[in-house]
């Protein structure tokens, strides 16, 4: 079993350090990581995805930089325009629930102030009823001068 030495050893490739580690003395071992390179320390590592893209913005007066912008332009007015008419769209249904709302409320309470109506008459009539019949205990039959009851 040999040593493993941990003698270290950095390049920079890229804006990348890659740091060299020797594993078991059997030769050098690339392992990367993303090391910032500036000297302050505080920067983000540039990300490999856009390592190869260059920094160059668009010139402002070339025709491509134009019709990109004209191109964000239009794409953002219709956003804005298609954020608008939700809005406008969502205030109309709103408006509309509560109309709906205030015509159900004045539904219920015309059906309660009926139900109320029709209580109190079927409760007159039921009272009236009662005193218009007879317990069947009490009922008196009529009996026959003859004692037969019929």
């Amino acid at each position: 079993m040999s040593k493993t030495s941990q003698q270290n050893t950095t390049a920079e490739t890229n804006g990348v350090s890659v740091i060299f580690t020797q594993a078991h003395t059997s030769g050098l071992q690339q392992v990367p990581q993303l090391v910032p390179v500036s000297p302050g320390g505080g920067g983000k590592a540039t990300p490999p995805s856009k390592q190869g893209k260059k920094n160059s913005a668009l010139d402002r007066n070339s025709d491509e930089y134009r019709q990109r912008r004209e191109r964000n332009n239009m794409a953002v007015k219709k956003s804005r325009l298609k954020s608008k008419q939700k809005a406008q769209d969502t205030l109309q249904r709103v408006n509309q629930l509560k109309e709906e709302n205030e015509r159900l409320e004045a539904k219920i309470k015309l059906l309660t102030k009926e139900l109320s109506v029709l209580k109190d008459l079927f409760l007159e009539h039921a009272h009236n009823f009662t005193d218009s019949v007879q317990p069947v205990g009490t009922e008196s039959t009529p009996t026959n001068p003859d004692g037969t009851g019929q």
